[in-house]
């Protein structure tokens, strides 16, 4: 496995297959983090564990060549998030990416009214994706319709939060910690939790830090790897001179 303590990218061999861990920058689609991987690898096949919003950070598992058989046990594992809850607006997107929209903020969200509400998001929980995402819908993503300014019926999905730990509020912000199953939207949270708290609520942060027991700590920057591949390339054409 790749990692920041990875020195030696001679050895490598990506067609054979690699797993690469990578601490994607905001900004960067998933997809974008995996064609400069396949540009710099010069490998066809090249694949991610598990989509990153644009806005969101943290960790991606990249598997090369014959390893990209192995994505799905890589899918599989829990996904842990560190982030942040805006309470009092909502988007179309339900993060900052969209336009915002401020809302009222009732009185009496407490301390243990926030706590309470948390509890419903603990264990099996049933949620409608956004429809600012990649599920399909009659074989079209919801994005590219959301983006055409329609909306269509969605069906719930069932999830599971393993862990929903708040860390700290200062309202309307509230800082938080979720284990989940795969396929949670973590958006999906965010605006659901503003709805029963009834003032609504965005994601105003989102960063990957563990899939299962791969940590974010232990990742290379997107342009950290591709700068890595760059050099190992100008000494192996030194070596052959």
């Amino acid at each position: 496995m790749i990692t920041k303590e990875t020195d030696d990218f001679s050895r490598l061999n990506f067609q054979s297959g690699e797993v690469i861990l990578i601490d994607k920058p905001s900004g960067w689609t998933s997809f974008k983090v995996v064609y400069k991987i396949r540009r710099a690898v010069e490998v066809k096949r090249v694949g991610h564990a598990g989509t990153l919003d644009p806005l969101a950070t943290g960790l991606l598992i990249i598997c090369t060549g014959k390893k990209t058989k192995e994505i799905t046990q890589y899918q599989d594992l829990k996904k842990t998030y560190a982030g942040k809850i805006i309470l009092g607006k909502t988007s179309p997107s339900m993060d900052m990416e969209t336009e915002i929209t401020e809302t009222d903020f009732p009185a009496g969200i407490t301390i243990d009214k926030i706590l309470e509400t948390r509890n419903n998001f603990v264990g099996k929980i049933k949620q409608v994706p956004p429809m600012f995402s990649a599920v399909k819908v009659n074989g079209r993503s919801l994005y590219k319709i959301a983006r055409k300014g329609k909306e269509v019926v969605r069906e719930p999905r069932e999830v599971e939060v393993h862990k929903f730990e708040v860390k700290k509020i200062a309202l309307p912000e509230i800082e938080f910690e979720i284990v989940c199953s795969k396929g949670t939207y973590i958006r999906s949270i965010a605006n659901d939790f503003g709805e029963r708290l009834g003032c609504g609520g965005i994601l105003g942060s989102l960063r990957r830090t563990a899939i299962g027991e791969y940590s974010v700590d232990n990742a290379l920057g997107a342009d950290d790897f591709i700068e890595k591949m760059k050099t190992a390339a100008v000494n192996a054409k030194s070596l052959e001179v």
